[in-house]
This record gives C-alpha cells, structure tokens and sequence, in this order.
C-alpha cells in the first residue's frame, strides 16, 4: 500500500470517527468532551448503523438499563433528533420487563449481577446491547466500550447482533477495534 493510500485511508477513518461526535461539539467551549459525553454520542450515532428487524414504535427510544453513569447529558445530546423518522427518546429502566421497546440499551456496570438475564431479555426485543463493562462482548453483549490511546473506542460482537436480527453498517464494523465473529479475527 502506497503512503498516498495509508494517509487517505487514515484521512477516511478520521471523517467516520468524527461523524460519531455530535455537531454541536464542533463550537463547543469545552475543549475534551467527558467520558460521558464521547458515550452518549456513541450510543446515538450507533443507531444510524444499524438496521432493525422489528421497527414498530413511534420512537427510536435508548434505553439505560441500571445506575445512569450519563445523567442529563444523554438527553442533551439527542434532545430534537431523530434517526429515519422516529424521534429519539431516552429512558432510565431498572427492570428487564421496561426494555421491549429499546432499539439501544446500555448495560450499566451495575447490572454486572444479571448481565446473562439482561442479555438475553434485549436478544429477545431486538436491542443493540452497549456498556463499558469489562469484557461485555466476550460474554455476549453487542458492543462494548474501550479505552484506547487515552480515546474511548469501542468493540463488536458479529454473533451476538446477528442472533438479535440486527444488521450492523460496513462503515461501523470498520472503525471497531475489534469485531468478535469476523472472518480473520
């Protein structure tokens, strides 16, 4: 590969990963977006993605299953959008049985004690499953989130979103650090 070809593909990486930050970061005064903001811009721009089986529901709703590690900052970020023609909804649930209408449902490391019933309930409904567990995708979660170069990256498990019915973009599979279930990996 020529060092034309590496500096582009590093250029076109770059514009993917950017278009996960929301635009209002772009102006914004706070130079390093928190932890909980970089996740909370994730867990919307994952559901740009991603194609669902199952879309009933007038809402596209992301659902934080648990202790809520973003507070009001996951509404802010979502506040006024919307993904296809739903509007997008936060919810804050504490029990598996609130979950059958999350497309996106992160998994708080609060749930570590029933992470197999939560997974499986979301597997179920059709939910993309997120957290920043550790380990979360080796033990069946969808995507997990990482911390690389001082960056918050984030994993993929093929099988577990194929199980679910759920059809994760190219463009996602390629800026994953990982992708568990892929041909090679």
């Amino acid at each position: 590969m020529s060092a034309l070809n590496i500096r582009l593909s590093g250029y076109a990486l770059g514009l993917v990963l950017w278009s996960f930050l929301p635009v209002r970061w772009a102006h914004a005064e706070q130079p390093h977006p928190t932890k909980p903001q970089i996740e909370a811009a994730y867990l919307y721009n994952f559901g740009k993605f991603v194609t669902w089986s199952n879309t009933s529901g007038e809402a596209f709703e992301i659902c934080v299953l648990g202790k809520d590690p973003f507070g009001p900052i996951l509404d802010a970020t979502v506040a006024g959008e919307s993904i296809g023609d739903k509007r997008i909804t936060t919810r804050k649930i504490s029990n598996l049985q609130e979950s059958s209408h999350c497309r996106v449902l992160f998994i708080s490391s609060s749930e570590e004690g029933r992470l197999k019933p939560a997974l499986a309930a979301a597997r179920t409904c059709g939910a993309l499953t997120v957290s920043d567990m550790p380990h979360f995708a080796d033990k069946g979660g969808m995507i997990q989130f990482v911390p690389r170069d001082n960056k918050i990256r984030f994993e993929v498990n093929l099988p577990a979103t194929e199980e679910a019915g759920l059809t994760l973009s190219s463009e996602l599979l390629k800026v994953a650090v990982k992708v568990i279930g892929k041909p090679g990996n």
